[in-house]
């Protein structure tokens, strides 16, 4: 299933999603207003989710004379990735993480918090920001970009549904589905909205870790890095937002939110399994189960992806 064809699926879902609320707190009226509105949010999806998105962490684009190390890093992963040079923007948070924003590569954006610089060390910094080059290489960012504008806004006209309810904003008269309904549409829009998520998230994450193993042949840098954030995530956590946990390398949120089936991300385990081929004996040739002799990391990582693709 190709990107576009995704990204114009979840739009049309989301969308539902904004009529059906629409609908339920003022009727054909209350439609037609969200129509109009689902419309303007698609079009500032589109073009500024990725401004609001950094803004709302605060970030700031960085300059190569603060963080020269980090951007020859990027360009130079970038350009085996064949990819162009993206903007590098900091998160002033304490807590490790990462994202990849932006509405296509040739606009996008690799956010870190202050607490990955801190924490990585120059071969698992590696695998991180490979990891976000794989998810604009897979042309991932739009996608979650756009899918964490609408989640917020479900969750934010959820919310404003129930308050109509409870204060008699409903009128069934005019075409709407009365307090029930809408008590029961506002509980159900925003686990929808986090389904859309968690669908969009999920395999994608898989897909971005061998791209990163691609991209630096080196898959256990990114192993690494994962065992490291899913140390760290029991300490100290990001002030973030539920509607966007699923952008972020692990995820933000972890001890905070509905586990398992729910969950944004695939387990930390897991990814790192796959990544350093621990699931299966390193002599059946299983990627990340040793290098050959007279392999290079390059061609090791080749391999991985091969093996998974």
């Amino acid at each position: 299933m190709g990107n576009h064809f995704k990204s114009g699926l979840l739009l049309i879902i989301m969308t539902s999603l904004f009529l059906f609320l629409g609908y339920a707190l003022g009727g054909q009226s209350g439609m037609f207003i969200a129509l109009v509105f689902a419309g303007v949010m698609n079009f500032f999806s589109y073009w500024y989710s990725h401004k609001i998105v950094l803004k709302m962490y605060r970030a700031k684009p960085l300059e190569r004379s603060a963080a020269p190390q980090l951007f020859d890093t990027v360009a130079r992963l970038a350009g085996r990735a064949g990819l162009p040079m993206p903007q590098i923007y900091l998160i002033p948070e304490d807590a490790p993480n990462a994202f990849a924003t932006g509405r296509n590569p040739q606009h996008a954006v690799v956010a870190v918090t202050r607490g990955l610089m801190a924490l990585m060390n120059q071969e698992e910094l590696e695998g991180v920001l490979a990891h976000e080059l794989g998810h604009i290489k897979n042309r991932d960012i739009l996608i979650s970009t756009i899918v964490a504008t609408f989640a917020g806004a479900i969750m934010w006209i959820a919310t404003i549904a129930r308050f109509s309810a409870f204060f008699g904003g409903n009128d069934n008269e005019k075409g709407g589905l009365g307090f029930v309904g809408v008590i029961l549409v506002s509980m159900l829009a925003p686990l929808a909205a986090m389904i859309v998520q968690m669908a969009v998230s999920r395999s994608r994450e898989y897909i971005a870790d061998a791209t990163s193993a691609r991209i630096t042949g080196n898959p256990k840098g990114l192993a690494n890095a994962l065992s490291k954030l899913g140390s760290y995530s029991s300490g100290a956590r990001m002030d973030a937002n539920p509607s966007t946990a699923h952008m972020f390398i692990v995820n933000p949120l972890s001890g905070k939110q509905m586990m398992g089936l729910f969950a944004t991300h695939p387990s930390i385990e897991d990814r790192v399994a796959r990544l350093t081929g621990s699931k299966q004996p390193p002599s059946s040739g299983t990627p990340g189960g040793g290098r050959k002799a007279g392999q290079t990391r390059e061609e090791q990582g080749k391999a991985f992806w091969d093996n998974l693709s």
